[in-house]
């Protein structure tokens, strides 16, 4: 097994983070990491009666920009297919469903966390 990259080790703490936040302010936790042949949804989550889909995007400082820069036209068409597939394969259909996005910057030792719903 290969040793994992600070790159990804960032990644999964952005994520942990990310899932924590939704948590705290009622979410609840379906997925994580869901992967099929077109792709990954980091996080799925239940809002009351409506299925949130949320792309996760951790840097450590602000040098390339902002998170949500990362998040282009083409990663959200990808992700409202990976929304569908994920539907058609847990079997889950005639819901409420939103995509979501979070950002987590590491900063000189502070974590700032942002989240943006309906992000399509």
């Amino acid at each position: 097994m290969t040793k994992p990259t600070r790159r990804h080790v960032l990644g999964i703490y952005g994520e942990r983070l990310a899932a924590d936040y939704l948590v705290s302010i009622g979410y609840e936790i379906v997925d994580r990491n869901w992967r099929c042949g077109i792709g990954e949804i980091d996080l799925v989550a239940r809002d009351n009666d409506r299925w949130v889909f949320v792309e996760v995007k951790t840097r450590n400082g602000a040098g390339f920009g902002s998170p949500f820069e990362a998040i282009t036209d083409e990663k959200l068409n990808r992700l409202r297919r990976l929304v569908g597939e994920w539907c058609r394969i847990k079997q889950v259909s005639g819901v409420q469903v939103r995509i979501d996005a979070i950002s987590v910057l590491v900063e000189q030792g502070k974590v700032y966390l942002e989240h943006l719903k309906q992000v399509f």
